[in-house]
């Protein structure tokens, strides 16, 4: 048995691949929000105040072609990354943060309890991908903890303590200049 889960997860990731991949595109072909111009006449036609959560939330993330790429791009290539081993784990770490917004959104804008489990099951099915492939993950994550840090004096440890809080002042300074430059 235990030789053959290598199958499940393969399912997994085509499977959550196929969804994302039509999720993602049909946002950038105009399948999903209420684009901007483009309102359904009762949703136009009423007042912001009383605009449902679900048409509230549409026509918000519908209103910028911009971002709508960007999302729709978001599920695309993490779906596609899901087909590959060398890059499956890059796919499910981008995912992640996709799916628990989408089932954030779903809940609290009241979207739909259907999209909410879909997105349930695929956050479902890539945490299992990870937990398939614990052995890798915690190693890679070792591996980015284990930093080689090199001896240092105590006093040069302070003087560089000093020099970072004094960079970070300057930062600071130089970001409200250009926030004020540009405008807030």
């Amino acid at each position: 048995m235990k030789q053959h889960i290598w199958i499940l997860e393969l399912t997994f990731r085509w499977f959550v691949f196929v969804k994302l991949w039509a999720y993602g595109l049909g946002k950038i072909v105009g399948g999903q929000f209420h684009r901007a111009g483009q309102l359904p006449v009762d949703v136009a036609q009423t007042p912001i105040a009383e605009v449902g959560s679900f048409d509230l939330a549409w026509t918000f993330f519908g209103y910028s072609t911009g971002y709508i790429w960007f999302i729709g791009l978001s599920q695309v290539v993490s779906g596609l990354l899901l087909l590959f081993n060398r890059t499956k784990l890059l796919g499910v770490a981008i995912l992640i943060p996709i799916l628990l917004n989408i089932i954030v959104v779903d809940f609290f804008f009241e979207i739909s309890n259907g999209a909410m489990l879909s997105a349930i099951i695929y956050f479902s099915m890539c945490m299992y991908i990870l937990y398939y492939n614990r052995k890798q993950l915690l190693r890679a994550v070792q591996e980015l903890i284990n930093i080689y840090t090199i001896a240092k004096p105590k006093k040069i440890q302070w003087i560089g303590y000093g020099i970072a809080i004094l960079l970070i002042i300057i930062l600071t300074g130089v970001e409200v200049f250009l926030i004020n430059l540009v405008g807030r």
